[in-house]
């Protein structure tokens, strides 16, 4: 199989081009730096519309995972890079794959559980509604990007992502320094729900979406087993053989962080992974504690 991947040069990207190529996969990725441009290399500039399709010709799937992170203050200008590097990049991948004699059969679009905004203690499936906020209309434009994929045939999935575990990058990465020096800290009430899902996890729920004919759609991709931001912030203290007593007021990292701090830190979304599990998927790591503590024993490997 021949697959395209947008976004390889990030946490998830890199570690799926890698993932990909150990199976036996072709793997073409869309890249920003026209002097890196070799046979496995493709540029392309979706801010300036660039991208020749004549060379992803035979790709049989495409996994678009750019996007400007968003664990940033929300300023005006950091909203409009956020917002054109996810619904601009994807519109303009999707005209491009829909504009080829033969486009990929299937697509998995990089979404997230931010769709459903601050919904409590709800659990959450693809069918419930789009929260309110900045985030949730992202998600949702985002998306409804794809549309022009799907006219042309192409089974597309939105791949709705909790919170990606790995010590190599992201949100855990950023927690430890202060976990191991005991500094770790509930947010505000701790009550919030956190879906999650190991990088590991994330790579082979990929793959299944990419050759399950009966997924598309919204999918939520996330551990059967969310937790609280009170369970995660001790589970995470207890895993690392320390306390964490401390807890950090609302309003505290609403100053430091600004509406971001609403609707990301101290948002609850409780998703629902039984699509993905009612459609054959298996979880390697469903527990939290199990699973931080094979991610911190993996980093000692290292």
């Amino acid at each position: 199989m021949k697959i395209c991947i947008s976004g390889a040069s990030g946490l998830i990207g890199s570690a799926l081009s890698a993932y990909f190529s150990a199976r036996g996969y072709q793997v073409v990725r869309l890249v920003r730096e026209p002097a890196l441009a070799d046979p496995g290399k493709v540029f392309w500039d979706p801010q300036s519309q660039i991208l020749d399709a004549s060379e992803l010709s035979g790709i049989d799937a495409a996994v678009h995972l750019s996007g400007k992170p968003i664990d940033c203050r929300w300023t005006r200008r950091a909203k409009e890079e956020i917002t054109s590097s996810r619904i601009g990049s994807t519109e303009f991948l999707c005209r491009t794959l829909a504009s080829m004699p033969e486009p990929p059969r299937v697509m998995v679009c990089s979404s997230g559980v931010g769709f459903y905004g601050d919904a409590g203690p709800a659990l959450l499936a693809e069918e419930s509604p789009c929260g309110s906020g900045f985030l949730a209309q992202l998600c949702k434009d985002w998306e409804d990007a794809c549309s022009v994929l799907c006219q042309r045939g192409v089974r597309v999935v939105n791949m709705r992502l909790g919170v990606v575990l790995s010590t190599a990058g992201g949100a855990l990465a950023k927690m430890l320094p202060a976990f191991r020096l005991g500094c770790g800290a509930k947010l505000g009430s701790g009550t919030q729900y956190m879906s999650w899902i190991v990088l590991d996890d994330v790579l082979r729920v990929i793959e299944f979406m990419l050759g399950c004919a009966d997924l598309s759609g919204p999918v939520n991709a996330c551990s059967p087993l969310s937790v609280t931001n009170a369970e995660f912030t001790q589970t995470l203290a207890h895993a690392l053989g320390r306390c964490a007593v401390l807890s950090l007021p609302e309003f505290s990292l609403k100053m430091l962080f600004g509406e971001m701090a609403k609707e990301v830190l101290m948002s609850s979304q409780r998703a629902s992974a039984q699509k993905l599990i009612d459609a054959g998927f298996v979880f390697t790591h469903k527990n939290l504690r199990d699973a931080l503590d094979f991610l911190l024993n993996f980093e000692k490997l290292r």
